[in-house]
């Protein structure tokens, strides 16, 4: 599933591309995927420019002149590419967006969705997320704040999108080998220093993946180089069996409610 890094260079790329172009026309293959009828949806979207695109979580906001916003979730298996027809992958498009003779395919959207909303509706939907790990904002100190009272494990705790928004199950593992804690650690067991360690290894993680384009193996248009180029970068994630970087033990394949956790027993601790 796309993370916050994905999606925020989704954004940055789009940004360049159809920022402040109007949507000539819509096209919607899987009605599940949008939140209104589609001829509601049609109606609301074609002709209108896209003022500004941004990111929230795991979530991009195209924002319309009129005032609503496309409100996207890639899910499981989502993804997005950005091309003429002749470029268009071999892939079922669930929601296409037209500005002249480029589209924006919405691809693999079983899971995801591509809903209209007022801002005022966007606002609800968002509501419950916690703080953007990379705003300005959340310093040592409001992180701090937000777990003193947190008790459950590591991982679980990174991937709770009221604690922290945009975590998810391949960046929780790298954040947790970066700061040399096992995934399974109790929140309330670390001490300062180990908190510290966190933290710091929250940005830095997440700030690398961005650098590099994320993990998503699809480049979102032709001559795209960027998407992608943190995929073998991974430090613990997918390395089953592979030598741990810092200290040469093999990667270890677990699972913690339900989910995949990788991490080395060693120099995690």
């Amino acid at each position: 599933m796309p993370e916050l890094p994905e999606m925020e260079t989704y954004e940055n790329l789009l940004v360049r591309k159809i920022s402040g172009k109007t949507i000539t026309d819509v096209t919607v293959n899987r009605e599940k995927s949008i939140n209104t009828s589609v001829s509601d949806f049609i109606n609301r979207v074609k002709n209108q420019e896209i003022t500004a695109i941004d990111r929230r979580a795991k979530h991009l906001l195209f924002y319309l002149k009129s005032g609503d916003v496309l409100l996207l979730h890639l899910m499981l298996g989502g993804l997005m590419f950005y091309g003429t027809e002749e470029e268009k992958l071999d892939r079922t498009v669930q929601i296409q967006l037209s500005f002249g003779k480029h589209y924006l395919y919405f691809i693999g959207l079983r899971l995801g969705y591509l809903h209209l909303l007022s801002l005022g509706e966007v606002e609800q939907v968002l509501t419950d997320l916690g703080p953007e790990p990379l705003d300005e904002q959340f310093t040592r100190e409001v992180f701090l704040d937000v777990s003193k009272n947190k008790r459950g494990r590591l991982k679980t705790t990174l991937v709770d999108q009221e604690f922290l928004s945009g975590i998810g199950n391949r960046y929780s593992d790298e954040i947790a080998w970066h700061a040399q804690i096992m995934p399974a650690r109790k929140m309330n067991e670390l001490d300062e220093q180990g908190m510290n360690r966190l933290y710091d290894s929250i940005r830095f993680v997440l700030q690398q993946a961005i650098k590099y384009g994320g993990y998503m193996e699809q480049p979102l248009y032709h001559g795209d180089t960027l998407t992608g180029g943190y995929g073998t970068r991974m430090y613990v994630y997918d390395r089953e069996g592979d030598p741990c970087s810092r200290c040469g033990t093999l990667i270890t394949k677990g699972e913690m409610s339900s989910r995949k956790v990788f991490f080395c027993g060693k120099c995690q601790f």
